[in-house]
């Protein structure tokens, strides 16, 4: 798949929370006319009051402010923040609010999990971080390691098309006609920056492998280096094989994967990987300075991606996704001295020797979650991707 790249924007990387949450609300802050906001989890948490504040005064100034979060991941949301918004003015929608434990349908798994922002159709942002404060919450410090992207320029004809299809489409399954989109804004596609920037998205409809087929395409074209940092990974044969024939073909590949155990399943079953992935020549380090949300790549110091899509079954066949991709040699350097200085500071390499010689009771657990994720995505109907 040949990404469609548009030129002349302005991109600036935002490395956590730290970043991000002060260049968001700034833009919010500065609205005149509209803000499409999605994440995957809202938290009433200091972080969240802060950005639920910026959105509460936007929309009393008379900014149209739409906020979208998931059923499942925001489900903390549905309380007394919840009531203080929609009383604030802010539209607020809930993708999928049926969370209940003894729902199985397959339909279930498909969450909204992306984190994108347009305001004014004049500044987006894309990335992994979810609205929750990671710098003060108990087992959370330093900062889960993430990034996100600050966009300007004709990236946002995209952004703003997708983030009003996506509302329209939870408006009108929620019976919520009324607040179907009136635009306000119209981007201005004049160049404002030098770098070429393309949005990838993920959805059960016509992109269904966006996301997937251009990993693919930049693995399959690396002629010098590979690096992908995610905090899950759990690929199918496809994207497994890609990796190895770039090894074998003389390409350096790095994976910066989670170290600590956030959710034990995928943790585990990930861990099952291992063994070939290292033995084709990979190189593999676990993250262990904090939880790591990344999900990110550069590829031959050019290409970069980061978003919201993790390499697993839920991500790349299930759940709703936005990632950046950029082809830009600044850009792609600037994350990949980022990732480089997580791996000297916070990383520890897993070693092909010692990873050989780990302990009975850890191989047993591993092939023991290896079998039961695979389980769970074969009764989702997606056995034959892994």
């Amino acid at each position: 798949m040949s990404v469609e790249f548009t030129e002349g924007n302005r991109l600036i990387l935002l490395e956590s929370g730290a970043r991000y949450f002060p260049a968001l609300e700034q833009a919010i802050r500065e609205a005149q006319h509209e803000v499409y906001l999605e994440s995957y989890i809202f938290a009433d948490d200091p972080t969240g009051r802060q950005i639920a504040t910026a959105l509460a005064s936007a929309a009393a100034r008379g900014v149209a402010v739409h906020v979208l979060v998931d059923g499942f991941g925001a489900k903390a949301l549905f309380g007394e923040l919840f009531g203080e918004l929609l009383a604030a003015g802010v539209r607020v929608l809930v993708y999928r609010p049926d969370i209940s434990r003894w729902n199985f349908r397959r339909s279930r798994l498909r969450r909204m999990h992306r984190k994108l922002a347009v305001v004014d159709g004049r500044v987006g942002f894309a990335g992994g971080i979810n609205v929750i404060d990671d710098m003060h919450t108990p087992g959370h410090k330093p900062p889960r390691f993430d990034y996100a992207v600050r966009c300007e320029g004709p990236v946002l004809v995209r952004m703003q098309d997708e983030a009003e299809r996506l509302w329209s489409l939870v408006a009108w399954v929620s019976f919520r006609q009324r607040w179907r989109v009136q635009r306000r804004s119209v981007v201005d596609p004049a160049p404002c920056g030098h770098q070429r920037a393309a949005l990838l998205v993920r959805d059960n409809f016509r992109n269904r492998s966006e996301i997937e087929d251009a990993y693919l395409a930049a693995i399959e074209g690396a002629e010098e280096e590979i690096m992908i940092a995610v905090s899950y990974f759990f690929p199918g044969r496809r994207f497994r094989r890609a990796l190895v024939r770039a090894a074998e073909r003389g390409v350096r590949v790095t994976l910066l994967l989670q170290g600590r155990v956030e959710y034990r399943l995928l943790h585990y079953a990930s861990r099952a990987l291992y063994g070939s992935l290292l033995q084709a020549g990979i190189r593999i380090a676990e993250y262990h300075k904090s939880f790591m949300h990344a999900k990110v790549a550069v590829v031959d110091r050019r290409w970069a991606t980061i978003g919201s899509s993790n390499i697993d079954p839920f991500s790349l066949l299930l759940a709703r996704e936005a990632n950046l991709a950029v082809d830009d040699r600044r850009f792609a350097q600037e994350l990949r001295e980022s990732l480089e200085r997580a791996m000297t500071e916070g990383a520890t390499p897993v070693r092909p020797r010692h990873w050989r010689r780990r302990p009975l009771w850890n191989r047993v657990v591993i092939w023991l979650a290896y079998g039961t994720a695979r389980a769970l995505i074969g009764l989702a109907g997606y056995a034959g991707r892994l």
